[in-house]
């Protein structure tokens, strides 16, 4: 995290003021465009970002966590060991849509 340069973020949130998916392993936080700021459980435990991202506009905010209070992953997760969201989440421009 203090090796990326400098992100222009729309806000610094603290984790607290999330919300946590359990089932997703998914914060969220609501963004002005009326969609949810998203960064995963993983992304924050391996310590490869600090910024959540909205889907569907170009607004980050930054977290502001303490690595030791992060919720621990289920002992039996079947995804615990799978890559984190950055890597295998397609952007929204990557979705295929269907044209009727």
């Amino acid at each position: 995290m203090a090796d990326e340069e400098e992100i222009a973020v729309y806000d610094e949130v603290e984790i607290e003021d999330m919300t946590f998916d359990e089932t997703l392993q998914i914060f969220h936080y609501p963004c002005p465009c009326g969609d949810r700021f998203e960064i995963a459980l993983a992304d924050l435990q391996d310590e490869s970002t600090d910024i959540a991202v909205c889907p569907s506009c170009s607004l980050m905010i930054r977290v502001i966590f303490d690595q030791d209070n992060l919720p621990q992953p289920p002992p039996d997760d079947p995804l615990r060991n799978l890559p984190s969201s950055r890597s295998q989440s397609p952007s929204p421009r990557e979705i295929p849509y269907l044209v009727s």
